[in-house]
């Protein structure tokens, strides 16, 4: 679950008034036609390559869809600016799509004062009567990812920048894992925290003392290509995060999950005109597109290839689960039996790594 936190451009009273300003200088011409008036509040910038890009690419097909030109708030911080821009937003939007974890108690906030506006949060677990939330299983797609992994390692030494040690990022570094062990259980997952969102240089340096350590493939849960960047210029292998990252790195590059938005967007967005609106949470999966991985980069062999698209068909078709047990944790206590599949309640709060994953779950100084 997003608890994102900015590469930070502007601060304090400067980053407000900026903010304000570019929120809605003129009515869009979704307010001229009468069509929803819709909103989004991004934490980062479309240009980071991942997190944020791949929800403005949302954004830009729901505009296509339905002929509606949407205003976009980016590089809001958490806390007091974000629950400022949201509520001036809601001044004279219809729907509101708030899409950072982050952004959870300044949106049940502002909803409150707002009851006639319509809100959709991404990654959080709180809603009202006007506030629903959305996200998806993208350690489905994390799990093949690390297939690859673990059959490109040639040292056994798979290194992970996560963010923060927060269940959304451990869940997909433990399916990661998982999905290392299913094709090369010798492997290990080497774990450290970056302790920001989108910070290209702090991510770089986690990424470098993974490498020194002898990691030969990286993954990160970031929201920039720093480490795919990082891993090309050492001569490793790596995966990026939320969206295709290939461009950055074509030779080195592996795979990783791919969010797609634009579906989702719409058919909200249409909600709102159609007056059939409610705050049913949504939660995507590969099975209906939201969550896809990334082609798989030119080195990796056909065969892995082939063993990637096989598992993911028995995920479509629900006849594999990635949490299945026997789970067993870090510490060698046993978390599922044999047999049983983890509810989507218990991924959701996990805070335990699964066995074969090195590092700690506080974060790194």
């Amino acid at each position: 679950m997003k608890s994102r936190t900015i590469w930070k451009i502007l601060a304090g009273a400067a980053l407000s008034a900026a903010l304000f300003s570019c929120s809605h200088s003129a009515p869009s011409s979704a307010q001229a036609n009468g069509l929803p008036r819709v909103a989004f509040v991004y934490i980062g910038p479309p240009g980071d390559g991942g997190w944020t890009y791949q929800h403005d690419q949302g954004r830009k097909y729901m505009e296509k869809q339905l002929g509606i030109k949407a205003d976009t708030v980016e590089n809001v911080p958490e806390g007091a600016d974000a629950e400022h821009v949201i509520a001036d937003l809601a001044q004279n939007h219809d729907i509101i799509f708030t899409t950072s974890f982050g952004f959870m108690d300044a949106t049940i906030d502002v909803a409150k004062q707002y009851p006639k506006v319509i809100f959709e949060h991404c990654s959080g677990y709180k809603s009202a009567p006007n506030v629903a939330t959305y996200f998806g299983k993208n350690y489905q797609a994390s799990y093949l990812a690390g297939i690859v992994a673990g059959k490109m390692t040639k040292k056994n030494l798979i290194g992970y920048v996560g963010a923060f040690p927060i269940p959304e990022v451990i869940y997909n570094i433990n399916a990661y894992a998982l999905g290392v062990q299913s094709v090369n259980p010798k492997a290990k997952v080497l774990v450290v925290w970056s302790n920001t969102w989108f910070n290209p240089t702090t991510e770089r340096q986690a990424a470098e003392s993974l490498l020194d350590k002898g990691a030969d493939v990286l993954m990160a849960y970031q929201d920039s290509p720093a480490t795919l960047q990082a891993a090309a210029e050492r001569g490793a292998y790596a995966g990026g995060n939320d969206s295709d990252m290939a461009r950055y790195a074509p030779k080195n590059y592996l795979t990783n999950a791919v969010w797609n938005w634009g579906p989702f967007y719409t058919k909200i967005v249409q909600s709102v005109e159609n007056h059939t609106w409610t705050n049913a949470p949504f939660v995507g999966s590969m099975a209906d597109g939201t969550i896809s991985i990334a082609p798989l980069g030119d080195d990796v062999p056909a065969a892995v290839k082939q063993l990637v698209a096989q598992t993911q068909a028995k995920i479509v078709q629900g006849t594999f689960h990635v949490f299945s047990g026997p789970l067993v944790d870090a510490s060698g206590k046993t978390r599922l039996a044999k047999g049983q599949t983890l509810p989507l309640s218990d991924i959701l709060k996990m805070d335990w790594f699964v066995r074969g994953v090195e590092g700690t779950l506080a974060p790194s100084n």
